[in-house]
């Protein structure tokens, strides 16, 4: 028989948002960061790190935790989603979110809280980790990302993602000048800076197109939805920002500070075929955590949508919440 594949928990609703007011800017306004919380206040604390970055939180985010049991928190990384001003890269880095995190942590009073996160937001989890390891309890990791040159080569540069997707590459470069192809990113990003709004817009669509082809395994061509709304411009800009930037990790690569986390029980989940962050990311991870479990599914490619990986997110996370009895 086959074994019973685990779907998401049921649509839920939060009990609580509210907007997390940050330091001023040069122009004395704040980012002003999304909060939510789900489920059960006096369940095992968790919180979610979406991925991107750029992109923000869905309420199918929410469905990965058992509600009864789980206290579950998600946000909007700065500029991103709900989270204002949107689209804003000041006083927007990797340091930030972290200080961000550990804010929403106080506010909401926990002592220690499970990280999880799936790609850049498993890179996230990474980063808190390794300065305040003593408020993390559990780390569940997907399709990790730790953001080297090398791996945001492998998404926006050729020799990547583009020799298995050469005909999406060729859609994503070939109106970009002959110079740039093989690594158009910060031709992109002028573009999306442009002070053109109709040029913002068919580049941030063209790089999504991008995106959506090499995201997830499926059996035909990607087809963008007709309906579909112009390509999220705040989320193009993060990501490229970051993207230009090696996450703001090059001066503390995350692999050499494992060995300070290591000692938290973690689990790392990684499909096979996934052609965002290949799975060598994950392995180099395990190589130096020798007690985390470390899950490959066979038929999977990087989305956290996809039938196996959600099945094996659920799995785990029912898994964690019978430890903490």
């Amino acid at each position: 028989t086959e074994p019973f594949m685990r779907t998401l928990y049921p649509d839920i609703e939060p009990f609580h948002s509210q907007l997390l007011a940050c330091e001023e800017m040069s122009d004395g306004r704040r980012h002003q960061v999304y909060i939510e919380q789900c489920g059960n206040p006096e369940g095992i604390p968790v919180i979610f790190l979406h991925g991107g970055p750029g992109s923000g939180c869905r309420p199918q985010h929410r469905c990965y935790f058992d509600p009864e049991r789980y206290h579950i928190i998600l946000f909007d990384q700065r500029g991103c989603g709900r989270s204002q001003p949107s689209g804003e890269l000041e006083n927007n880095t990797t340091d930030y979110l972290i200080a961000d995190m550990e804010a929403i942590r106080k506010l909401l009073n926990i002592e220690k809280w499970m990280l999880f996160g799936g790609s850049w937001g498993a890179t996230l989890a990474l980063a808190y980790a390794r300065q305040y390891s003593q408020h993390v309890s559990k780390m569940v990791l997907r399709g990790t990302f730790l953001g080297r040159q090398q791996d945001i080569n492998w998404v926006y540069a050729a020799g990547g993602a583009s020799r298995i997707f050469a005909e999406a590459w060729h859609a994503l470069v070939k109106d970009v000048p002959e110079s740039e192809q093989e690594k158009p990113l910060t031709y992109f990003y002028q573009q999306i800076t442009h002070q053109n709004e109709q040029q913002q817009i068919m580049a941030a669509n063209t790089l999504q197109s991008w995106e959506a082809t090499i995201v997830m395994m499926r059996d035909q061509h990607y087809q963008p939805e007709a309906e579909a709304s112009p390509g999220p411009l705040a989320h193009a800009r993060i990501q490229l920002h970051y993207a230009l930037n090696e996450c703001f990790l090059a001066e503390s690569p995350l692999l050499d500070s494992i060995k300070k986390i290591n000692h938290i029980p973690a689990t790392i989940i990684h499909g096979r075929y996934d052609m965002v962050c290949p799975m060598q990311q994950s392995w180099e991870v395990y190589q130096r955590w020798p007690k985390a479990c470390f899950e490959v599914l066979p038929l999977a490619g990087h989305a956290a949508s996809e039938p196996a990986i959600i099945d094996a997110l659920v799995r785990t996370t029912d898994k964690l919440a019978m430890q903490f009895v």
